[in-house]
């Protein structure tokens, strides 16, 4: 990269018009966060999530706003991207983006580097000036300063040399994708869990699965197939992720927290292939304005990057086939992003990478619940 002639003048001009850039964008995904009103609108959203689990939430609903509008106006073949990247990436590896397809805009962090001689020493840090090398001894870490955009495109907007195709779960009526159960099953147990068969819904009251907190156990009905057993597990395992008996919301079996253990479920057998359908969220509105303080929108993305973290965090341990994460196999060197996926399919398995920018989840003020509450699934 050649060296920045650019006036103080011109650099203040340019930062103020990225930030700009960067505030309409902001506007613009929250625009797009309201119009996810029905629960049918949720699953969509936390699906296309799971599937390109790799970008943040933010970055995924525009994303996916972005594509539905060239599939309506008969510029992309299919209404979901499939592979994602930066020019410079597509162009690596050969492939061009197609004229007059428009690049989808999402927010990129911009980073700078830090040294120091004493890293424990959070007063020690120095920023290091662009093509400065770090001092001997010293230690380099990055630090986000602020949010940038970047540009996207389907690998559906190029042409150029083919890709490998990387393998597909294939998964028959009912049935769970290979090692799922006792992964998830593994998980639990490491969490200080004891997992058990219940004969039917009427040993749970009506439910498909329980969370006992006090008795740190977790039950699945036995008469189901295999698949609904699977989506269970993985419902309770995202009360025993994201919640705890602390948690007056998760306790009382409703609002926030039933929409998070669920939407975790659904991520998770959304990264494995398995049908979506069979899952179900509320109205939006109805929980997404149930926490103080915090608008509805904040609630939506909040809750969604919370599910998209601890699902990935799952993903991670889990030695199954998964559904790609939409990132190329090749390094993303324009955004930050490593992706070994190639590799990870090889070995029976889709690898996921962090996405960096990411909401807060907001503090709802919950009160503590009385000892031995549960929590107990939606029996769906």
């Amino acid at each position: 990269m050649g060296k920045d002639t650019r006036t103080l003048e011109q650099k203040a001009a340019d930062r103020e018009a990225g930030e700009a850039k960067v505030a309409a964008l902001q506007d613009k995904l929250a625009g797009a966060v309201q119009e996810l009103v029905t629960g049918e609108d949720w699953r969509a959203a936390i699906e296309f999530m799971a599937r390109f689990r790799a970008r943040s939430f933010g970055n995924n609903v525009l994303i996916r706003q972005h594509h539905l509008a060239l599939h309506a106006a008969g510029l992309v073949p299919h209404p979901t991207p499939t592979l994602l990247a930066g020019i410079k990436t597509w162009n690596k590896l050969g492939r061009f983006v197609i004229k007059d397809q428009p690049g989808a805009l999402i927010f990129r962090p911009i980073k700078a580097r830090m040294a120091s001689r004493t890293p424990d020493n959070a007063t020690s840090w120095r920023d290091l000036k662009k093509g400065e090398h770090p001092k001997p001894g010293e230690v380099v870490k990055s630090r986000v300063v602020r949010m940038g955009t970047a540009r996207v495109w389907d690998v559906s907007q190029t042409h150029g040399k083919p890709l490998a195709e990387l393998p597909q779960p294939q998964l028959l009526q009912g049935a769970a994708p290979d090692g799922l159960w006792d992964g998830l099953a593994q998980i639990v147990a490491e969490r200080g869990f004891r997992l058990l068969d219940a004969p039917d819904a009427a040993y749970l009251d009506g439910a498909n699965g329980q969370t006992h907190w006090l008795k740190h156990t977790v039950h699945v009905r036995r008469d189901m197939d295999p698949a609904a057993r699977a989506k269970t597990l993985a419902h309770e395992l995202g009360h025993i992720a994201l919640h705890s008996i602390d948690d007056v919301d998760a306790v009382v079996h409703r609002g926030v927290a039933e929409v998070e253990a669920e939407s975790f479920a659904l991520a998770i057998g959304a990264a494995h292939g398995m049908p979506t359908d069979q899952y179900t969220i509320p109205y939006v509105s109805g929980w997404a304005s149930s926490v103080r303080g915090s608008s509805p929108v904040e609630v939506v993305q909040a809750t969604a990057e919370r599910v998209r973290k601890a699902a990935i965090a799952i993903l991670d341990r889990l030695e199954t086939l998964q559904v790609p994460d939409g990132k190329l196999p090749a390094a993303d060197q324009e955004h930050g992003h490593h992706q070994g996926q190639a590799a990870a399919a090889t070995a029976g398995r889709t690898a996921s990478v962090r996405a960096p920018w990411a909401a807060a989840s907001p503090d709802d003020g919950s009160a503590r619940p009385e000892a031995g509450a549960q929590v107990q699934g939606p029996g769906l």
